[in-house]
């Protein structure tokens, strides 16, 4: 006869401890979350409420609510009506909190009023790792990722889209009109009553959405970048990787340690693509780590000449590939690659061996370009591999040295992407999968870029107890 384990009558008396202290092991989680947070200085922060008001019902002191969110994001509970049950039932956030339940509107509140100060938490447990000897090395791995917002991609408005969306209309309309012209030619009945009835009420809703849309269209065409969201209005449509696919959404701009994978810096961004995002984070990154040089890996979507110039003149130096986006290698013909520069001459030396003097200078979008060509390309016995004009013409930019120092690196560090990759892909997973695969909860820019902030947090908690051990953490943090 098979035996299985047995539980215990529910109508039974039990001897539990009697305190919480006993349910709570020196090496829980929740202990490095009470000392982190009881170390901080809310007051200098910006934290409200950390002075009681002399009159009227007492409040919660904001350390209990920071506690319970920091300990909610580890945990994979961001809702405050989440966070609020597990204050009920959770002999982890019962010992965290004091017993205390907080109402979720009370909890959604700090998180919405605190954002400054939630985000300069997230800044100062990366200060206390570089005072704890873990940012030793300065070189960082930067990369972004795009995130979905509440807004859903049917309520967010590009000029195309809105283009679209009207021509269905204008589509929908012919046709119910056309089918109401079929009916008023045929003999009157009860149903082909209730037929004309239906068309003209879908007609009449359907000039409704159009005066809604042409109301639309005025306030997108008022936009920057002729975009509207209509539920979370800071989001953005974005391409992702997938043909044909995107998110409406946010683009999280992250700098990662290479040593221990702690996520340096961060920022939010509604831009759908990151060439213009080098400098600012490698130059936060810098700032955060207070060092004097820094060495920041980057993939191409990063590679912006004016960009790598920036950071060139704050001391970092950055490796990433160059995109290859000239169709000139397409058809078969020779790229500017496998042009030789001589420096010394100033010239250029092209496949067939021939010198590309200096002509002139010019300057296109803020940039001051050289321009070399030679005249020998009409006898030459290659040029149907090299161009289809009469010569062919290479432009050098003023600090070209720089791009091409970039790539010198590249070539003798080839290592440098898979570092980047086994550095900075880990961090966005584990965000994504403590998110649930999900959105962000909260809308516009601000508030998301705190939720973004308590992510962070809990990502370099996590590495760091990983790294440390709790107990050991816990005493540096005391000390």
């Amino acid at each position: 006869m098979r035996r299985f384990v047995e539980g215990t009558d529910r109508g039974q008396s039990a001897l539990f401890p009697e305190c919480l202290e006993d349910w709570i092991g020196e090496d829980n989680p929740v202990r490095v979350i009470d000392v982190f947070a009881d170390e901080l200085d809310l007051a200098e922060l910006g934290f409200s409420g950390v002075d009681p008001e002399v009159t009227g019902r007492p409040s919660y002191h904001p350390s209990v609510l920071l506690k319970l969110y920091i300990y909610g994001y580890l945990n994979r509970v961001q809702s405050s009506r989440r966070l609020e049950r597990e204050a009920g039932r959770n002999v982890e956030v019962m010992w965290l909190t004091g017993r205390l339940v907080p109402d979720h509107k009370t909890i959604a509140d700090f998180r919405r009023d605190n954002g400054t100060a939630i985000r300069e938490v997230c800044a100062r447990f990366i200060a206390l790792c570089r005072t704890m000897g873990l940012l030793t090395e300065a070189c960082v791995a930067i990369d972004g990722s795009k995130f979905k917002a509440v807004n859903n991609r049917d309520k967010n408005f590009t000029r195309a889209k809105m283009d679209r969306r009207m021509a269905q209309i204008k589509e929908s309309v012919a046709r119910y009109l056309q089918q109401l012209d079929t009916a008023d030619r045929q003999e009157p009945s009860e149903a082909l009553k209730t037929k004309t009835s239906r068309l003209k009420e879908k007609i009449e809703k359907l000039k409704e959405e159009m005066q809604r849309l042409e109301i639309l269209k005025v306030k997108m065409l008022a936009t920057p970048d002729q975009q509207i969201s209509l539920t979370d209005p800071d989001s953005r449509s974005m391409a992702t990787s997938g043909r044909g696919s995107g998110i409406v959404g946010y683009n999280v701009q992250v700098a990662v340690d290479t040593e221990h994978h702690l996520i340096i810096t961060h920022e939010v961004t509604n831009v759908g693509n990151d060439r213009s995002q080098l400098s600012p984070v490698a130059k936060r990154a810098k700032a955060t780590l207070e060092v004097e040089n820094l060495d920041a890996v980057a993939d191409r979507g990063y590679f912006d000449s004016e960009e790598i110039l920036a950071c060139e003149e704050a001391g970092i130096t950055v490796t990433l590939p160059k995109p290859m986006t000239s169709g000139i290698n397409v058809r078969g013909r020779f790229g500017k690659q496998d042009f030789r520069y001589v420096a010394e001459q100033d010239v250029y030396i092209c496949p067939a061996g021939e010198r590309l003097a200096y002509h002139y200078t010019n300057e296109e979008h803020g940039l001051v370009l050289r321009r070399y060509w030679t005249n020998a390309c009409q006898s030459c016995a290659i040029k149907h591999s090299c161009t289809t004009g009469k010569e062919r013409r290479i432009t050098r930019w003023e600090h070209e040295y720089v791009l091409e120092a970039v790539q010198r690196r590249l070539d003798e560090h080839p290592e440098k992407m898979r570092q980047r990759r086994e550095t900075v892909e880990h961090p966005f997973g584990t965000i994504k999968a403590r998110m649930g695969a999900t959105h962000f909860l909260m809308k516009t820019l601000p508030k998301v870029a705190t939720e973004m902030a308590l992510h962070v947090l809990a990502y370099n908690l996590t590495r760091v107890m990983n790294i440390m051990g709790i107990q050991p953490l816990v005493a540096v943090m005391r000390a």
